[in-house]
């Protein structure tokens, strides 16, 4: 895995919107609330790596033994959401998960403009978490695939073209959607 995390970071072009949003049945207008919500309107940070976020709850989930003591005492991985404040920056702590365990790390973060995690890669339609990330590295019209197919895979799509934004929230964010402001 490259850990400079850059690819080609092709931006969405005006026909990948409705293209995306047909393959589940839903118009523009309901992709652009999904990434409003979800993303600051791109899926690549200013060095050209895609946008993510380092979650160490997930990574103390992705891990045992050894490994999630080491991660532990490093202050990468906890036990719970929120025991700590996130730093703004998730690379740094990306790389030094994946000093410990490049899959378990890899599958801790969220990734891109639909900012899917990576222990979903294959709901958004990847053989293995490294050719999801691989991907999001390329290009913002893949993110977007990966959350459609995700969002396919989960039966959210009718959530998404009855504007039952509230049920698409806890589908697509989890249980606690309401405290993260979904």
């Amino acid at each position: 895995m490259d850990t400079t995390f850059k690819g080609a970071a092709r931006r969405l072009d005006d026909l990948d919107l409705p293209k995306l949003g047909a393959r589940i049945g839903v118009g523009e207008d309901e992709i652009h609330a999904f990434l409003d919500v979800e993303t600051s309107g791109h899926g690549f940070d200013a060095h050209g790596r895609p946008i993510i976020l380092f979650e160490p709850h997930v990574f103390f989930r992705n891990l045992s033994g050894a490994k999630r003591a080491q991660a532990v005492a490093a202050g990468l991985a906890y036990v719970r959401w929120g025991e700590k404040p996130y730093p703004r920056d998730s690379y740094p702590r990306l790389k030094a998960a994946i000093a410990i365990d490049e899959t378990a790390a890899l599958r801790s973060a969220s990734w891109g403009l639909g900012q899917v995690l990576g222990e979903n890669f294959k709901a958004a339609g990847f053989p293995t978490v490294q050719a999801m990330v691989e991907a999001m590295m390329e290009d913002e019209a893949l993110q977007l695939a990966a959350a459609v197919n995700f969002i396919a895979a989960n039966r959210l799509d009718g959530k998404l073209r009855k504007h039952d934004w509230a049920g698409f929230a806890k589908g697509y964010n989890g249980a606690s959607f309401g405290k993260n402001a979904y």
